[in-house]
Order: structure tokens, then C-alpha cells, then sequence
């Protein structure tokens, strides 16, 4: 899964690479607990977890700016904490608690956080690209040099409502980063079987949209290919695709069995490829940090995420009452 095209590797500060550890780190530990949550029966409906594609969310996060919009699928609780959004309010909203993110009404697949500018989570197939592309008008006809992070995944690419976008994006020169998040089956088809196309950020030709495909298993090739794309879209040149290579440990949601793929392929990739061992890695290789170091990470995500299912467990459940607000807007007569 070597990319066809890639930015060149960004310079970074080994305390720019331990940071990166530690949100891959995050995430990773945050996924396995909400797992568990969900066995237990605590969480309820479906549930997608993001475990192998944390680089894909860390590298484009250390490329963008303050007041930068994010809007993404169902899998979506590593986009969260990706962009700042508290693990308690994340994973009480998961458990339906009154401490989520949505008071516990949106569940896993639909949570929001305006002041972290994240647009969602949404749970309809593709349906978050036309919405991000809307975003992405919103910040040109303001004028404020934003840009919008639109993700969704090698399922969704096939979807039409997607090359509608594309369209309306190149025609109005709108500031948004496409980024198809290739974790290669879909729900649980292999892109071999569901498409013929070489790849998928090559359609972007038939609009005019620039783009490249990215190795998603590597946070630093997803920053320098991040910081590429928002450029371009500054500088006022319209979208850009990203075709980030990525791979997902577990199955579409916690319901799937995963059958269509061999123990031996998802471990080989967790051998190979896995994107934390590989900032590992270089940390340690690069004497930038020591096993006690790392350890200690470990130790303080650990307990962030410890402390977040336990806040989850104790927030209660909406009341009643909650069931009438957040459904329309008050407006005053002119």
C-alpha cells in the first residue's frame, strides 16, 4: 500500500513527535475502552471504532489552524479527541449520559462541539460531504481564511452526492480539504471488488480538484501532504483531495465479525505498519525519548481515559424533558 504521490516529510521537534504519540496514544486507548463500554452493554446502538487509523486525524490536525472546520462519518470519536473535544463529554455521550456532548441524545454517531468548530459525526452515508462543503462557502463569503476538513471513507466515495460536491466545490473555489479515509473494506467489501478505478482521489480530474494519495499509516507523510492541501486552499485555489491509505484493527462496527479478511492480514499490518509503534520508534531510535518517558504517557492517558468512563458511568440520564429541546430555533418577529 506504498502511495503513488507524497509531500515531502515535515521537520519536526521531539516535542512535536511525542505530542503526536500521545494523541495517537488517545485515541488508541479511548477506542479499546469504549469497546469494553460496549460489551458491558453501557453503550448502546453502533458503534465505530478508529483503532490502526489514528494517524490519519493527528497528521491533518497539526495541520490546521485555529477556527478550522472539521465534519466527518460515524467513525468518529477520533476526530474528537483529535481536535481538543474533553474524553468525559465524548464518552458520556456515548453511554447516553446527560454530560455528553449532545446531553446523551445523539449517541456515537451524533455529537457536535461549536466551540471546537466539529461539525459531526453523521450517521447517513456520505452525507457529511455536501455538508462540508457548505461549511467551506460559509468561511469564502466571510472572507476569514479558514478551512474545512471533509472526511469520509472509500464506502462513501462511490456515493453521488459526493461528485456533486466536487462539482459545486471547483465551480466556487471553495476552501475545502476532501479527505477520503481509505481503510480499504468498506463495510466489508474490499475496494477490489467494489470499484475499478485505480484509486479514488484520481476523480477529482474530471472537476479540476488537485489532490494526491497519502500513506496513512504515517503521521508525519499525513501532515506534510495536510499542510499542502491547506495552502492550497489559503491561497484561494480552490479543493483538494487527500487519498489517505489507511487501515482499520477491528471490524466495520463492533457488530461485525470481520470475515472477510484473515487474522494473519490484520496482524501483519499491526506488525508492519501500525502508526503508533512507528513514532515509537523513532522516538526511542532518535534517543528523543526513553522507555520511562513513554511509559509515563501511557500511564497519563490511561488514566484520562480511566477517569472518562468513570464520569460516563456516573453522569445521569437525560431527563424527560430532554426529549423537547434542541429541536427548533426561537426567532424573533421582524
Amino acid at each position: 500500500m506504498a502511495p503513488r504521490k507524497s509531500a515531502k516529510k515535515p521537520n519536526v521537534s521531539a516535542e512535536e513527535l511525542k505530542a503526536y504519540y500521545r494523541d495517537m496514544l488517545l485515541i488508541r486507548r479511548f477506542e479499546e475502552k469504549a469497546g469494553q463500554l460496549y460489551g458491558m452493554g453501557l453503550i448502546g446502538g453502533f458503534c465505530h471504532l478508529y483503532i490502526g487509523q489514528e494517524a490519519v486525524v493527528v497528521g491533518l490536525e497539526a495541520a490546521a489552524e485555529e477556527g478550522d472546520k472539521r465534519i466527518t462519518s460515524y467513525r468518529d470519536h477520533g476526530h474528537m479527541l483529535a481536535c481538543g473535544m474533553d474524553p468525559n463529554g465524548v464518552m458520556a455521550e456515548l453511554t447516553g449520559r446527560e454530560g455528553g456532548y449532545s446531553k446523551g441524545k445523539g449517541g456515537s454517531m451524533h455529537m457536535f462541539s461549536k466551540e471546537k468548530h466539529f461539525y459531526g459525526g453523521h450517521g447517513i452515508v456520505a452525507a457529511q460531504v455536501p455538508l462540508g462543503a457548505g461549511l467551506a462557502f460559509s468561511d469564502k463569503y466571510k472572507g476569514n481564511d479558514r478551512v474545512t476538513f471533509t472526511y469520509f471513507g472509500d464506502g462513501a466515495a462511490n456515493q453521488g452526492q459526493v461528485y456533486e460536491a466536487y462539482n459545486m466545490a471547483e465551480i466556487w473555489n471553495l476552501p475545502v480539504v476532501f479527505v477520503i479515509e481509505n481503510n480499504q473494506y468498506a463495510m466489508g467489501t474490499s475496494t477490489k471488488r467494489s470499484t475499478h478505478s485505480p484509486s479514488y482521489w484520481e476523480r477529482g480530474a474530471a472537476y479540476g480538484i488537485k489532490g494526491e494519495e497519502v500513506d496513512g499509516m504515517d503521521v508525519l507523510a499525513v501532515k506534510a501532504a495536510g499542510q499542502k492541501a491547506v495552502e492550497t486552499c489559503r491561497a484561494g485555489k480552490g479543493p483538494y483531495i487527500l487519498e489517505i491509505k489507511t487501515y482499520r484493527y477491528r471490524g466495520h462496527s463492533m457488530s461485525d465479525p470481520a470475515k472477510y479478511r484473515t487474522r494473519e492480514e490484520v496482524q501483519k499490518m499491526r506488525d508492519e505498519r501500525d502508526p503508533i509503534e512507528n513514532v515509537r520508534s523513532m522516538l526511542l531510535t532518535g534517543k528523543h525519548a526513553t522507555e520511562d518517558d513513554l511509559k509515563a504517557i501511557d500511564k497519563e492517558i490511561k488514566t484520562i481515559v480511566n477517569e472518562s468512563a468513570e464520569f460516563a458511568k456516573t453522569s445521569p440520564e437525560p431527563a424527560l424533558e430532554e426529549l423537547w429541546t434542541d429541536i427548533y430555533a426561537e426567532v424573533e418577529e421582524a
